[in-house]
């Protein structure tokens, strides 16, 4: 099974501006309070260079719960303020040397050592999601880890510590951390907007279930299509019910660009690396044919 550390939580600071980087599970409870952006939702202590700790009241910028990533803002001095070094996830190898960082059981700023044992894995998130391209490490990671930051040798950021495999509820020697990359796109989002804009195809897919129950094994059925949206004009079908009651199978999408999408899950994740206003082209079948489709992505509702 796959557990989120929870607990004392652990942040990075992203910039001299105050930001502060952690897990949406690490701040999960007073979240589910539907906070503003503003308001104040976690104590944040700082260690300072004379090895003070200093407090700060931890006010939401924003949240994003899919991928288990929050932004808090402190009012601290820009002394304080040692904005961490975004190195690139996607250049890793398993068997690279990483530290972790963090605040495991109440152990103020504890290192731990170990290598990258794995790439892209899925993370089941304590969210409810599945985050993908995770990176694995055997550098221990217990409650109170997550949030925190996996380094490089060179002190880069590479990843969010948020997950564990554990039996006991304490590491067993695999640890989870959301990718540099992904932490970078999220959290300049939420910097900005306060929230993260996602492209999308603005068409109610088919859950699971659902589309087993009709028999689609392969791809995302289209189950909607809003008439004023830009699927409708690209001409994508929805499923239906004939004159005899029978149901008439929608479009399913198959493919992006050069990408497969095996399911509902699947087409998420695709369109996770696009941005709004991106033109894809869809690879559908329509009953017995195989179309292509070009179409431009529109924002996530």
């Amino acid at each position: 099974m796959v557990e989120i550390p929870e607990g004392n939580g652990s942040g990075v600071v992203w910039d001299e501006q105050g930001h502060i980087v952690t897990n949406y599970h690490v701040i999960g409870n007073a979240l589910s309070r539907n906070p503003s952006p503003g308001q104040v939702v976690a104590r944040v202590n700082i260690l300072a260079s004379e090895g003070l700790q200093k407090n700060f009241e931890g006010k939401l910028v924003g949240a994003d719960r899919t991928k288990d990533l929050a932004v808090l803002k402190v009012e601290a001095s820009e002394d304080l303020l040692k904005p961490i070094k975004v190195g690139q996830s996607s250049s890793l190898r398993v068997g690279q040397q990483c530290l972790a960082i963090g605040n495991p059981f109440g152990f103020d700023h504890t290192l731990t050592v170990g290598v990258i044992s794995g790439l892209n894995r899925d993370i089941s998130s304590q969210t409810g999601v599945t985050i993908g391209g995770g990176i694995q490490t055997d550098a221990a990671i217990n409650p109170g880890n997550s949030g925190g930051p996996l380094l490089d040798s060179k002190g880069n950021l590479i990843g969010i510590n948020t997950a564990i495999f554990t039996r006991t509820g304490t590491s067993a020697g695999v640890g989870f951390a959301i990718p540099s990359s992904t932490v970078l796109k999220i959290a300049l989002q939420l910097i900005q907007f306060s929230k993260v804009v996602r492209a999308g195809l603005n068409v109610d897919i088919a859950p699971d279930l659902i589309a087993n129950q009709l028999n689609v094994r392969n791809g995302a059925l289209i189950l909607q299509v809003p008439g004023n949206s830009l699927a409708a004009k690209a001409g994508l079908v929805p499923t239906t019910r004939g004159f005899a009651g029978n149901i008439v199978l929608g479009d399913i999408i198959v493919g992006v660009d050069n990408k497969t999408v095996k399911n509902k899950a699947g087409l998420d994740k695709v369109l996770d690396d696009y941005n709004v206003g991106d033109r894809v082209l869809l690879i559908i079948q329509r009953g017995s044919e195989d179309l292509e489709v070009p179409i431009i992505l529109e924002e996530k509702s």
